[in-house]
């Protein structure tokens, strides 16, 4: 009888394979491995959880320094004044308070040297030294508003010093609380809420300054900003996406998109001063170019985000279009781009946060002027928040600490009101797709 030879790997007739030994979990090896895994999870864990709590500290110690510093800033100390205009008599008339002349008329009155000559009589010698250097604006306002105290004695709330304004609230030099402690003894000295720094722009002396103008600023440029690089990306992603064909061109053109999207900002500001202001002679310092600048920096954000929605959208919503007669805009506007929408609203947040924070390329055009009055139009000389920042910050004068950690909390308000605005309206078109 013949019997077939047998072949490696294949166990000859009549023989079974060894049945393989199960896997012993109580051994002392196994049982090793077990806890060495189980000790790389736990170390996993915690080195996680550090991170997290880490990562949390730092946070809340930015915003608990940030709200102590800011909300201080937001206050201002008032000294009281008594001023007898009847004796100072200063040159002007009712009429040339009538009007717009009234500043001019009131700036040549000598009213600074009246303001200081009754702060010298108020609250003794060295007293001019206990009022800001902008109490007379006050003095001048008062006037405007009741040209009838010019012929008797008034009692008018002026802005204090920055020495008096941060011993008052504690943190200022030993003589200057002393000075403090003998005002409040007299009634003389309040702090209170400044509203004022809501609706004044920048200045010179901290008890006077405030963020409308470059809130004023900022909401100019972001508003150029977002006119500009929101459509122009958006119809730059879908020709890109749905309409370019796929060649070396495209390929390169992809390529540059992705580095611009990775270009330090400054070299955006250089484009700008080259462009805009050597090239094109537009306006230094204002919004339009700001925008402008800014609107170059973050369309790449805007249309690398676009393409990816788009990109997400399941071609068969195309197809099934496409089946029922659309044509190919009625399949990219009606179909593909509302369902794209939420992603490219979140590109465009991105951008937009990015753009609301930037200060170097805003420096190479000029927006780092000293501003006196806000903005009255997107060519007038204007500067934005977290430029305001950067230059309070670089003060020496202890009052502009925290008028820049309030200026910095003011910045985080708009930012966050932004974004929620974009998420509002992303959710929107989610809900209505």
């Amino acid at each position: 009888m013949n019997s077939t030879p047998p072949v490696a790997g294949v166990p000859a007739e009549g023989h079974e394979p060894a049945a393989r030994a199960p896997t012993d979990w109580r051994a002392d090896a196994m049982q090793k491995r077990i806890r060495r895994r189980y000790a790389a999870e736990r170390r996993f864990r915690f080195v996680g959880l550090f991170a997290v709590v880490l990562s949390a500290s730092f946070l809340a110690f930015l915003l608990v320094t940030m709200m102590g510093n800011g909300i201080r800033g937001f206050q201002r100390t008032e000294l009281k004044l008594s001023i007898d205009f009847e004796s100072h008599a200063l040159p002007v008339t009712r009429h040339q308070l009538d009007g717009r002349g009234a500043d001019l008329a009131l700036a040549g009155a000598g009213l600074q040297d009246t303001v200081s000559a009754a702060a010298e009589a108020a609250f003794g010698e060295g007293g001019a030294d206990y009022i800001s250097d902008t109490a007379w604006l006050a003095v001048r306002d008062a006037i405007k508003g009741d040209p009838g105290i010019l012929t008797r004695k008034a009692v008018i709330e002026v802005p204090a010093s920055s020495s008096i304004d941060t011993a008052a609230r504690g943190t200022g030099e030993p003589d200057a609380e002393a000075v403090v402690a003998r005002l409040e003894g007299l009634n003389l000295l309040s702090t209170g809420f400044d509203r004022g720094f809501l609706t004044r722009a920048d200045s010179t002396d901290p008890g006077s300054v405030g963020i409308w103008g470059a809130l004023k600023g900022s909401l100019m440029t972001m508003l150029v900003t977002l006119l500009l690089a929101f459509p122009v990306g958006v119809l730059s992603a879908i020709y890109l996406e749905e309409y370019a064909p796929k060649n070396r061109w495209t390929d390169l053109i992809e390529v540059s998109i992705n580095n611009l999207a990775a270009v330090p900002s400054i070299i955006f500001g250089l484009l700008g001063l080259a462009v805009f202001l050597g090239t094109l002679g537009l306006p230094r310092s204002a919004p339009i170019v700001g925008g402008m600048t800014l609107a170059l920096m973050i369309m790449p954000v805007i249309v690398i985000a676009g393409r990816n929605a788009i990109k997400a959208v399941p071609p068969s919503i195309r197809d099934a279009a496409l089946g029922i007669g659309a044509s190919r805009v009625q399949v990219v506007f009606h179909h593909v781009l509302p369902l794209a929408l939420p992603g490219i609203l979140t590109g465009t947040i991105i951008g937009m946060a990015r753009a609301l924070g930037e200060t170097a390329p805003l420096l190479m055009i000029g927006m780092r002027a000293f501003i006196a009055a806000p903005p009255g139009g997107f060519t007038d000389p204007a500067t934005v928040l977290p430029v305001q920042i950067f230059l309070w910050s670089d003060e020496v004068s202890r009052g502009f600490v925290e008028k820049t950690s309030a200026a910095i909390l003011v910045l985080l308000a708009f930012l966050l009101a932004m974004n929620a605005l974009a998420i509002y309206l992303r959710n929107r078109f989610e809900t209505r797709w």
